[in-house]
């Protein structure tokens, strides 16, 4: 299999872990996927009236990292570009919003080896 695409799948499984995940804590799925000029945020949430901003991170090894180590400040600034991206159409802001992080370890078999939902990862610069 080529790389990119298993790059592909092990993203694509990792967001929907992290969407099952945050469903069973309550959280209401609004988008997945969001793409717009400027960037792209794997998940929109709503979390008891906060609009959270989840970034996702799947990895099958730790020779690079833990998943939650690859979101830099050059990605938070992408994250929170979208996420105003995302905002400005609305005729008012939500009170409150949020960014987190899945980090998700899978095995050579994809089962999961550990996953961790880091709620407030950072905030607006």
């Amino acid at each position: 299999m080529k790389w990119s695409l298993r790059r592909k799948q092990t993203g694509e499984r990792g967001e929907e872990l992290a969407a099952r995940l945050l469903w069973k804590k309550g959280f209401r799925i609004i988008e997945r996927n969001y793409r717009c000029d400027v960037g792209e945020i794997d998940l929109i949430a709503e979390d008891r009236g906060t609009v959270v901003f989840v970034e996702v991170k799947t990895r099958r090894s730790l020779a690079s990292g833990a998943p939650e180590e690859a979101v830099d400040r050059e990605k938070r600034r992408r994250i929170l570009r979208a996420a105003e991206w995302y905002l400005k159409p609305w005729a008012r802001w939500p009170q409150c919003t949020r960014f987190d992080i899945v980090g998700i370890e899978l095995d050579e078999n994809d089962a999961v080896k550990a996953i961790r939902h880091t709620l407030g990862a950072f905030e607006a610069e």
